[in-house]
Formats: C-alpha cells, structure tokens, sequence
C-alpha cells in the first residue's frame, strides 16, 4: 500500500521541526472521548505568538499490540 502524499507530507514537515528543534509534546483532552492524550505537536511562530500544529498522540501502553506492520 503506497503513502497517501497528505502523509508524507505531515511527515516532512515533522522532520523539518525535528531538526530545527520545534517539537513539543503537550498533554490534551480528546474531543470524541474526554481521554487525556500527549500530543506530539510542531511549534511555529505567527506575529509573536506560538503555534502548535497536532500530529497525533503517543499510544497508551505497548504500541507493538496496537498496530500491526504491513506485511
């Protein structure tokens, strides 16, 4: 199955703020479920004031019994 270019995309622009040393990992409630989540987030400025752009959430517990690698 190929990557959707939506997600290469996200996933580049993570990397960019990997390198630069714009992550953050905030701590949010999930709107569907009231869940607290830790959110992996890139952090950018717009006129002085930070911007936190989501691209998802560390998994809860062991991520191996969650997802199952492509084959």
């Amino acid at each position: 199955m190929a990557i959707p270019d939506y997600a290469r995309t996200n996933f580049e622009t993570l990397m960019k703020a990997a390198k630069a040393g714009d992550l953050a990992l905030m701590e949010c409630t999930e709107v569907a479920s009231g869940e607290t989540r830790y959110v992996l987030c890139a952090v950018g400025r717009d006129d002085g004031d930070y911007v936190m752009t989501p691209f998802g959430h560390l998994a809860p517990g062991n991520p191996y019994e969650a997802y199952i690698p492509p084959t």
